[in-house]
Parts: C-alpha cells; structure tokens; sequence
C-alpha cells in the first residue's frame, strides 16, 4: 500500500459517496488507474464493505450501554455457541472477545432501559453459564468514528 491508496482510504473512510472523479482528484490520478485501486484494495479485503452511518438519536435508539461478560466456561464449543448466539441479537454493534478481567465486551444500542432489561433477560436466557454480566450506560458521546488513523 503506497501514499496514493491511503489518500484514497482516508477520502472514503471520509465520505464514502464520492464520486469516483472526485476521488480521483483527491489522489492525483486519472478516473481509471484510482478505479483500479479500490477494486485491488476492495479484493485483497482492506475495504470490507461501503456502508451509511445512522444516527442513533434520530433513529430513536440513544442509548448505548456496555455490557461486560465473565464465564466459567472457556471449553471451543461454549465460545462459539457464545460468539454465534450474542452476533444475532440485532441490538448488540459491537462484540469483543477480550483479555483481562472481563472475557467479553459487546456494545448494545437500544430506545431506553426498558429495552435493555428486555434484551439482558434474552440474553442471559439465550447463553448459559454468564458468571457475571455488568452494565455501563453511555451518558454523553464525545468522540465516535469509524475511520482508521492511516
């Protein structure tokens, strides 16, 4: 990866709706050579995928909380019915396996408290052996971004 396809990264990790002349422009190539690289950055799995962010507020899910998890159970089969039941939960953005104290960590977006007492009750009835489950809710938001320092 040279200087050129980290300008093009930055430029969509920006605003992913530019246009591909644009994008061009901001790398100092022509339409095609700069096309080339996001199909070779696309292929070779630097660009996953293009998405649009939503913001939660306006979509009526304000509350982010923090759910950390111990379990006595570390045995293949508990970790990936674990990892496979908590990614279906549509409320949970985020999920880590962690080291440390804590064995995971998963962010979960819902509308109120209300909806997050509805999702740790399925939660914990969904995922045996939770030794410990610990909430923290997000009071103020002061950075968010899904672009990489590159």
């Amino acid at each position: 990866m040279d200087k050129r396809d980290r300008i093009i990264l930055n430029a969509l990790q920006e605003d992913g709706s530019l246009s591909l002349n644009e994008l061009a422009d901001k790398a100092d190539l022509s339409p095609s050579p700069c096309w080339k690289r996001v199909k070779k950055l696309e292929e070779d799995g630097v660009i996953r995928k293009r998405v649009v962010l939503v913001d939660q507020d306006k979509v009526d899910l304000p509350l982010s909380v923090f759910v950390q998890i111990k379990t006595s159970n570390h045995n293949d089969n508990w970790l990936q019915h674990f990892a496979c039941t908590a990614s279906t939960f549509e409320e949970v953005v985020e999920l880590y396996r962690m080291a440390g104290e804590w064995d995971y960590m998963m962010r979960v977006v819902v509308s109120d408290i209300h909806a997050y007492d509805r999702f740790y009750k399925k939660l914990i009835k969904a995922i045996p052996d939770l030794s410990k489950v610990s909430s923290n809710f997000a009071m103020e938001q002061i950075k968010y971004t899904t672009a990489l320092p590159i």
